[in-house]
């Protein structure tokens, strides 16, 4: 029988949202029922980079609507192509695995790194293995739980696949030490998103990069909440100038409207993968590959990744100044920041709330720490009046 007692008797409760119902939303801003406007500093996790409803996103969305949705990858659509092209020459890479969800991407990477540690690196059937860091989280699917250490996401649910190497993440010695010949793979976070906006110390990523190349590794780097110009640089390895041998992209790349997430790599890494071994009904579909070109065609020109980095150095700048006064400390790249909340101004779920009542939307995670990612589209006098109102949430204990 389900609980009538709660908003959503009949949907799992795989979640616990914000007492919020969201109706409308434009940009930057969202409308509950009632028709009160809240700033929406969460943008879906980063799937909203380019703000709620982009006219230029809907507009691709509703012209592929009125054409073909969607064909199966059992016969061609002249959108994949053009797509995937598109979409590669962002990367720097040659081919593109279309899939649907972040999970989805990180299982296609998992199997493609498994599969060319095969059959071009040599190693033994069913050996292969893949080095990861602590505080990961690229999803919540069976095998890639099995590599988490969050208890949530993991407790429960075993038996666990085998196959992973779990290292501290930004020690790249640890990495080092960790790889053997059986490694296939180095799978990190180029930022820690879920853990609360972990970014790693300087210089990192390039030593990872070493290390993976100089072993004969993959590096593959899952940029499903960090890429697509959150950071205020394409991707967060480009931080380090760092190139991956494969990106694991999702969320932006469907702009909000729907799923699109791909595995991007060269033809001497997903051209491993044969016909039959891998698909999705949906993956690669002309509604998707529209919605996703144009994604790609907005930061091509390179605007969108400098307005982020301009307006978080806004946000950064912002935020320090709360250092003392109900935070604790706070970690920012791009419009993409960590807030850690002194646990005398309450939890970081309380702080959410109030903040909730105050018109702001963000969400807590790991007990006592606040994300920001507001969408790409935000006006520094938002920025502005979203810190004034988690001043006023954190003094309000």
């Amino acid at each position: 029988m389900t609980d009538q007692t709660t908003p959503e008797p009949h949907v799992a409760r795989n979640y616990a949202p914000l007492d919020i119902t969201i109706a409308t939303a434009d940009g930057a801003w969202v409308s509950d029922e009632e028709g009160r406007r809240y700033l929406d500093m969460l943008a879906g996790y980063s799937a909203l980079n380019f703000g709620h409803r982009n006219p230029e996103l809907v507009r691709a969305a509703v012209d592929q609507l009125g054409r073909v949705t969607l064909t199966s990858r059992a016969f061609r659509s002249d959108r994949l192509e053009p797509f995937a092209a598109a979409l590669a020459e962002l990367c720097g890479k040659q081919m593109v695995l279309p899939m649907n969800t972040g999970a989805e991407a990180v299982e296609s990477g998992i199997k493609v790194a498994r599969a060319w540690g095969y059959r071009v690196k040599g190693i033994a059937d069913a050996r292969a293995k893949i080095v990861v860091a602590h505080g990961n989280f690229h999803g919540r699917t069976t095998t890639i739980v099995s590599f988490s250490d969050d208890p949530d996401a993991r407790e429960g649910f075993g038996p666990f696949a085998p196959g992973f190497v779990s290292v501290p993440f930004g020690d790249a010695d640890a990495i080092a030490e960790a790889i053997d010949d059986d490694t296939a793979a180095v799978l990190i976070e180029p930022i820690q998103g879920e853990a609360g906006v972990i970014i790693p110390p300087e210089g990192y990523l390039r030593r990872v990069r070493e290390i993976t190349r100089e072993r004969g590794v993959l590096m593959i780097a899952d940029e499903i909440q960090s890429g697509l110009g959150r950071v205020g640089r394409t991707f967060a390895c480009d931080r380090e100038g760092v190139v991956p041998d494969m990106y694991l992209l999702g969320k932006a790349l469907g702009g909000g409207i729907v799923p699109v997430s791909a595995v991007v790599a060269d033809e001497d890494v997903l051209g491993v993968l044969r016909p039959g071994e891998h698909g999705s009904t949906f993956g690669g579909n002309p509604l998707a590959a529209a919605v996703g070109h144009a994604v790609v065609d907005l930061l091509a020109t390179g605007e969108w990744q400098e307005r982020a980095a301009l307006l978080g150095g806004h946000l950064a700048q912002k935020l320090d100044g709360l250092v003392g006064h109900g935070v604790t400390a706070v970690r920012v790249a791009g419009l993409w920041a960590g807030i850690d909340v002194d646990p005398e101004a309450g939890t970081g779920r309380e702080v959410t709330e109030r903040l909730r009542a105050l018109g702001v939307l963000a969400k807590d995670t790991h007990g006592q720490t606040i994300r920001f990612a507001p969408p790409l589209t935000i006006r520094a006098t938002e920025i502005d009046w979203a810190i004034e109102q988690l001043e006023r949430a954190l003094s309000a204990h």
